[in-house]
């Protein structure tokens, strides 16, 4: 059990035991112990629609009631509708998913009641739940909670009913992917709402994980079938827990993340731009507003949002190259007031894109081509061990010369920067970054090239070349 880029992430069947109790139990201490909560306050509960999810949420109820907090279940709900919700109540929440990872993992996702926990709150957490397991900490049978689904969702359905002019996408054919996302329902409403001809595609009621980052062969060929024979004007989708946008265009072809976050800034007219190090390195030329880089993951970039807000910036926002938008501060849009709700969202991002559609009549891929940004791509090798990883990483950071060797037959090496992962320009200006996963045993390279073939040609030599490394 350890804590990632964004939650905490394990195996399942360690999460369906106690292990699930203890730290939510942690949690819950922390809250008290640091002034941020007190016995007998709301604590909100959501889940996301893998096997384990319904067992880890009951053992969570059950601990955080045994500390005396009144729960607020607001069961399969999208992360960003909880966390707004939570905000709203001025409660601290808890959200069970796993997001994109596979269904033999799952993870918890802890929001304070002023916002999604930090780096800083993660360590005292961990040291808790350890006292808390040398304890022996049992919870006690049985919780009385309260059912707030239907308010959760409703708040975030109005919240997102006033993001576009009435009727704004009316005349488009938009294809909701929804294999087992738990924002399906709610993302198909909200089109819908702005008079969107929905068609919905690909409904699973089992757990499928979608990496909007990292997304199949078998994906890609279905969204080319689906465009192509339903001719549709998008796809929209998101992964698993609802915080991470997937568009894909007419032609079948996904819109990179950092493009969407690119394209609500613009949307919102936006300042200040927090982003990762693995967003595209054309967002700077692309608009007039300032850019901080982080490293990944939505605490580092809430933490660049805080610091912008601290130093009287304005109009800021912050996404990742997942396409996950947050945002720092609160905008006016189309005449109402979108109050900031600094984590990740899927549904601003898409309906920005897609107004865009409705606004200039122009189809999702010339929009995305007239943005001009560099080509780029990510991949990843699944089930690749962490001790690899670590063993990979400790060599090529140790040594300019190692990085040189290790990329002798992709290109010349330029310059190194190591603010998470390791990312490399080559000499020709493409960039390929090594980054292993904050909480899953995965290998992530993102890549930027000229165009798509000289990026995918850098992926698969890069994502060869660690293999090639790993069993030399």
């Amino acid at each position: 059990m350890k804590f990632g880029t964004s939650g905490l992430r394990g195996l399942s069947t360690e999460l369906k035991g106690n292990a699930s109790s203890v730290f939510a139990a942690a949690f819950g201490l922390y809250l008290t112990r640091a002034g941020l909560a007190e016995e007998g306050q709301d604590i909100v509960i959501g889940q996301d629609f893998r096997d384990s999810s319904p067992d880890i949420a009951a053992n969570c109820k059950r601990a955080l009631s045994t500390l005396g907090f009144k729960i607020v279940d607001c069961g399969p709900v999208p992360t960003p509708a909880l966390a707004l919700y939570a905000q709203t109540l001025g409660a601290a929440a808890l959200m069970i998913t796993g997001s994109h990872i596979p269904a033999d993992r799952n993870g918890i996702k802890f929001y304070r009641p002023d916002g999604e926990i930090g780096k800083a709150d993660e360590q005292p957490i961990l040291t808790l739940a350890e006292e808390l397991r040398q304890s022996g900490f049992q919870a006690k049978d049985g919780c009385i909670a309260s059912d707030r689904r239907a308010a959760c969702e409703g708040l975030f359905f109005e919240r997102n009913a006033n993001i576009l002019a009435p009727n704004a996408l009316a005349g488009m054919r938009i294809g909701v992917f929804e294999h087992s996302s738990v924002a399906r329902d709610l993302i198909k409403g909200v089109l819908s709402h702005f008079g969107a001809n929905v068609v919905a595609l690909g409904r699973s009621e089992s757990f499928v994980p979608v990496d909007t980052e990292a997304l199949s062969p078998e994906f890609i060929q279905c969204f080319e079938s689906w465009t192509r024979d339903l001719k549709l004007d998008a796809i929209v989708s998101t992964d698993g827990d609802g915080d991470r946008p997937l568009v894909v265009d007419e032609r079948g072809k996904p819109l990179r993340g950092d493009l969407l976050g690119l394209v609500a800034a613009k949307f919102l007219n936006a300042e200040t731009v927090v982003t990762p190090v693995t967003s595209n390195s054309g967002i700077e030329r692309a608009g007039s507003y300032t850019v901080i880089r982080t490293r990944v993951g939505s605490p580092y970039v809430i933490e660049g949002m805080s610091s912008a807000l601290q130093s009287a910036a304005q109009a800021v926002i912050g996404f990742e190259a997942n396409g996950g938008l947050l945002t720092g501060s609160d905008f006016v849009v189309h005449n109402h007031r979108l109050k900031a709700l600094p984590t990740r969202d899927s549904f601003l991002p898409i309906l920005s894109v897609l107004s865009q559609v409705a606004s200039t009549g122009r189809p999702l891929s010339a929009i995305s081509d007239s943005f001009r940004l560099p080509y780029a791509t990510a991949g990843r090798l699944e089930n690749f061990p962490i001790e690899s990883s670590r063993k990979l990483m400790s060599y090529l950071q140790a040594r300019v010369e190692n990085v040189s060797c290790f990329l002798a037959s992709v290109g010349a090496v330029e310059s190194l920067s190591s603010a998470d992962g390791l990312r490399i320009v080559l000499r020709d200006e493409r960039i390929i970054h090594f980054r292993p996963s904050g909480n899953a045993p995965e290998m992530r390279c993102y890549v930027e090239a000229e165009n798509e073939a000289a990026a995918e040609q850098l992926l698969s030599a890069g994502l060869t070349q660690i293999l090639t490394w790993c069993a030399s």
